[in-house]
């Protein structure tokens, strides 16, 4: 179950579709999309087996990265897409700090979903 979780948010990722924009919140003005972003998690995206990459995708998802998680969180969740293992792991953790890290994956996952579909 937990590890469907996992698969199920990766795959939510790697299906979304681009867009131009982040959707506003109704918190203030939507953060600024930059199309080309590039990083780790948009390496890690263009590197994937996933049929739905593109540079389009991969870049909306580093940017809803850039936005809400810090280097050292996004290298990290760039490991995930070659070892799904540690997903799992760190999300069943009781450390401290992997709940923060999960909890703020979390939130970045349920964004980029929205965003970038």
């Amino acid at each position: 179950m937990k590890n469907t979780l996992i698969v199920g948010m990766v795959l939510v990722l790697a299906g979304c579709g681009g867009s131009n924009r982040f959707e506003k919140s109704g918190r203030g003005p939507a953060p600024v999309y930059v199309p080309n972003a590039s990083g780790p998690l948009k390496n890690a995206c263009l590197a994937s087996d996933r049929k739905a990459r593109s540079s389009q995708l991969c870049g909306c998802i580093q940017a809803v990265a850039n936005q809400s998680l810090s280097n050292g969180d996004q290298r990290r969740a760039a490991k995930f897409y070659n070892d799904p293992q540690a997903a799992q792991d760190t999300r069943q953790s009781s450390s401290a700090g992997d709940e923060r890290f999960w909890k703020a994956y979390s939130d970045y996952g349920n964004q980029a979903a929205r965003i970038c579909s």
